[in-house]
């Protein structure tokens, strides 16, 4: 398995995953993490589609979780592609896990899903601080496709009462939720993500079902760390580091 220079291989520590990622690029975060976990609800066998894949973190995870599933990634970006399909090699997960180097909206839908999982760029156009490479502009920002395109395409791509799970950040739920009920998704749950109890909202995980009946239910606040700065137990559980009591 070739690895370039700037690349290092990082042990995922779930049944025995690795993945190949860049120092110099947009490495995945805490966010991917918990969306995996959000979604490790979808059923055994299904086909799942993932929109704006970046290197590959979410299909690796989802492989772990969901046993028999499908996984298509889309990634704007030929040299991320490109690395995700190398990690995808490197675990053996071919036949489980492919990747489309095109922008989402160029997709062309030729089956429809049981289930869109999504970390979308969290910021808009012409907003935050932008001297930052072109890699990471174009993973943090809305340059190649804006948030209404993500909720529009994955409801393209459902089936009936298909799911969509994703990740944002609290300033864009007013966003999600308009742009989900434009296109037929229905926000079926909602949770907030904390850094620590008494901070302010840091991530937002959302599930909305295609052609689904009005009731959201408001989940329990996920804490990252504890009041003592220490991860919280049900971090620790989510990255498979339970305390031993």
């Amino acid at each position: 398995m070739e690895i370039k220079e700037e690349e290092r291989i990082d042990d995922l520590q779930l049944n025995n995953l690795k993945i190949i990622q860049n120092k110099n690029w947009f490495c995945f975060g805490v966010d991917s993490v918990l969306l995996s976990d959000f979604a490790k609800e979808i059923h055994d066998g299904s086909n799942i589609l993932d929109l704006g894949s970046g290197n590959g973190i979410l299909e690796l995870l989802l492989s772990a979780k969901i046993k028999n599933s499908k996984i298509t990634g889309i990634e704007v970006q030929e040299e991320i592609c490109e690395m995700a399909i190398r990690s995808v090699k490197l675990n053996n997960l071919e036949n489980r896990i492919k990747f489309q180097n095109i922008n989402i909206k160029d997709l062309e839908i030729l089956e429809k899903f049981d289930a869109v999982v999504t970390n979308p760029p969290y910021k808009m156009e012409g907003t935050g601080i932008k001297n930052e490479s072109e890699t990471k502009i174009i993973s943090r920002h809305e340059v190649l496709a804006n948030l209404e395109d993500f909720i529009r395409i994955a409801s393209e791509s459902l089936k009936d009462l298909g799911t969509m799970y994703m990740v944002n950040r609290p300033e864009r739920l007013a966003d999600i939720f308009e742009y989900s009920r434009k296109y037929k998704l229905e926000p079926k749950e909602l949770r907030i993500v904390y850094s620590k109890p008494n901070s302010n909202p840091k991530l937002i995980l959302i599930k909305a079902v295609k052609y689904a009946n009005k009731y959201l239910k408001v989940r329990e606040p996920l804490y990252i760390y504890n009041e003592n700065g220490e991860y919280s137990d049900e971090i620790l559980k989510i990255y498979g580091k339970e305390k031993i009591k």
